[in-house]
């Protein structure tokens, strides 16, 4: 089978012909239709019963825990210290075919593309958890930092969800594209957002620590800074801030596979579409190019 592989730290994508998999004990096969990890179900393991040949799934990056430490039995299996996940401990989904632990899969609605469905299962997932997890209060503000692959999915949720959003965006070409996501205001930083009455929670979907750092002061006292981006440089706010507002600075991921169900309705209902760009798996190095540079609006998709 064709497969995107990166043979070797820091090298490039390429396209390579590899052994197909077949499933072992509580796996399934599925031919995969769009990357982010989505497929249908062509072999089951004798043992699997809750999948079947024909299913429509998707996996999110955790394919198997050890279901004996502290956070397995709590149900956060994502702090399991033998987690394994997707494109590291386990074969990624850039390929004609992957194998998936079936207790790691999720039955794709009906009415849900695969090409739409693949960045919710990744980015969709993030930031709807991060949403929920930030526990949105009836009349609280919601702001959203980085209006990119991640961002103008949040946008969208914090809309559909019923809170006034606010993205903070410091590109004004995309504000015709933000309005129609459905923001009902865009400011430029966190001094502008503190100027039109603030947000109880931000999500920060930015990779820039500046922009972080500046965006905190437009929180309201009591509000939530929901990180969902990574930066090499530490996050430095002030402790007058942290301590006489009573923020909270909470860190989030894929928090918990009700979220993914909650996610996915949402595009059922037609109230939230990922804006991606498709690619065949001929042409993941030059996907993988444009990601790298920037230069995609908003999430790339590999098809099969």
């Amino acid at each position: 089978m064709k497969a995107a592989v990166v043979p070797a730290v820091s090298s490039s994508w390429q396209i390579k012909d590899v052994p197909q998999p077949q499933p072992g004990a509580g796996q399934v096969l599925v031919k995969m239709r769009a990357s982010g990890i989505l497929g249908e179900i062509v072999a089951v393991a004798p043992d699997v019963t809750t999948r079947k040949v024909g299913d429509r799934v998707g996996s999110a990056w955790i394919q198997s825990t050890c279901g004996r430490c502290e956070w397995c039995q709590r149900g956060r299996r994502m702090f399991c210290p033998f987690l394994k996940g997707t494109g590291g401990d386990a074969q990624g989904g850039h390929a004609e075919y992957m194998l998936m632990n079936a207790d790691a899969t999720y039955l794709i609605p009906d009415k849900v593309s695969y090409e739409q469905a693949a960045p919710i299962f990744c980015a969709g997932y993030t930031v709807y958890s991060g949403l929920r997890w930030a526990d949105p209060q009836p009349r609280e503000r919601v702001a959203v930092l980085g209006i990119g692959g991640l961002g103008h999915l949040a946008v969208q949720y914090a809309k559909a969800a019923g809170f006034e959003t606010i993205a903070i965006s410091h590109s004004p070409d995309k504000d015709k594209m933000i309005r129609e996501l459905g923001a009902d205001e865009i400011v430029r930083d966190g001094k502008s957002l503190s100027a039109v009455g603030g947000a109880d929670i931000i999500l920060s979907t930015s990779n820039s620590t500046k922009s972080m750092v500046d965006s905190i002061q437009g929180l309201r006292p009591d509000g939530r800074f929901i990180v969902m981006g990574a930066d090499a440089e530490p996050l430095s706010i002030s402790l007058i801030e942290l301590l006489f507002k009573r923020i909270k600075i909470i860190g989030s991921q894929q928090n918990g596979p009700e979220y993914l169900y909650e996610a996915l309705d949402y595009v059922v209902q037609r109230r939230v579409k990922s804006i991606i760009e498709t690619y065949p798996l001929a042409e993941a190095v030059k996907a993988y190019e444009r990601v790298a540079e920037g230069k995609t609006r908003f999430r790339a998709v590999l098809t099969m």
